[in-house]
């Protein structure tokens, strides 16, 4: 499985001496993308792609605050993938130095073409590299529909 460690710096605790929400979500983009990179989606990968990656929304789940002291380690797994590779979910889980399970992520997203600043599908090598992330237990294929089971639009924009 996918994993990075991070050290918890001063500048990621919040008012409370722990790890501050913002630093969770900073700590789970760097994997990610530390992930990609290392398979293939460098920067200019994705520039001669013309494709970036967005967020639809992350949840977070607290079991137990994150100290600063010995570095944290967060897993990345593919929960979910569309079968053109356009929408892809993540876990993400954060273990201290022991193995305690500290906290844990979904977040799904997707890929937009940075020219038409629409949504669209991987190919080739990208798209491997996707399929190739360690899934997880629960993994399934992603629909449209999936990327939006939580949103509520309010009556003006329908």
């Amino acid at each position: 499985m996918y994993s990075k460690s991070f050290e918890v710096r001063w500048s990621d605790l919040d008012a409370n001496w722990h790890l501050a929400n913002s630093a969770y979500t900073n700590f789970m983009s760097h994997t990610r993308m530390s992930y990609f990179y290392d398979n293939g989606f460098t920067p200019l990968a994705m520039k001669e792609a013309g494709i970036g990656p967005v967020v639809f929304y992350e949840h977070m789940y607290y079991f137990r605050e994150v100290l600063p002291g010995p570095p944290i380690r967060v897993t990345l797994e593919l929960k979910g993938l569309s079968k053109d590779g356009m929408f892809f979910e993540f876990l993400h889980n954060f273990y201290d130095f022991t193995g305690k399970h500290k906290a844990q992520c979904e977040m799904m997203g997707g890929w937009i073409d940075m020219k038409a600043r629409k949504l669209c599908s991987l190919q080739g090598d990208l798209l491997e590299a996707t399929m190739a992330v360690e899934k997880a237990e629960d993994f399934r294929w992603l629909t449209r529909e999936d990327t939006r089971k939580f949103a509520r639009r309010p009556k003006d924009l329908e």
